[in-house]
């Protein structure tokens, strides 16, 4: 069960990669790209972020007693918020690498109590900081939308 927990929650090695983090937020624009348009509703990417979400945090309580406290192998959480970050966002590419930018400053640069969330236990320190930057980058996102198809 760790073995899947470790494969899961480093998106299948990625984060063992120097920058795995970006690397999986770019992964994630790619695919959200990619298979956003077969997905019939927002409802269901909701659902399949918050799948990820849960897993996320279950996933990260595993591995923490293996890697340490929120390791830089986790990639999941970026995987999460990227997906936060593009909900209810239209597909296109402009709009999709506008949110990867956002996503990734808030993730770095941890403001408006990002980081406090960190200090959270377990999974939900792992996650929650990444779920927060990208309520945030999709606020932003938001706003860009609207003020681009006036």
């Amino acid at each position: 069960m760790l073995k899947l927990h470790q494969v899961i929650a480093s998106c299948a090695g990625i984060g063992y990669l120097k920058g795995g983090g970006t690397f999986a937020a770019i992964l994630t624009c790619f695919c959200w790209y990619i298979f956003f348009p077969t997905i019939p509703n927002i409802f269901v990417t909701l659902a399949i972020t918050i799948i990820i979400i849960v897993y996320g945090i279950w996933s990260g309580n595993v591995v923490e007693k293996w890697w340490g406290k929120d390791s830089s192998k986790v990639v999941l959480d970026e995987v999460a918020g990227m997906c936060v970050t593009l909900i209810a966002i239209p597909n296109k590419w402009e709009f999709v690498l506008v949110g990867l930018v956002l996503f990734r400053f808030f993730d770095i640069t941890k403001p408006l109590f990002i980081k406090k969330l960190e200090t959270l236990s377990g999974g939900k320190g792992v996650m929650f900081d990444d779920v927060l930057a990208g309520i945030y980058a999709n606020l932003l996102l938001q706003i860009i939308v609207a003020v681009t198809n006036l």
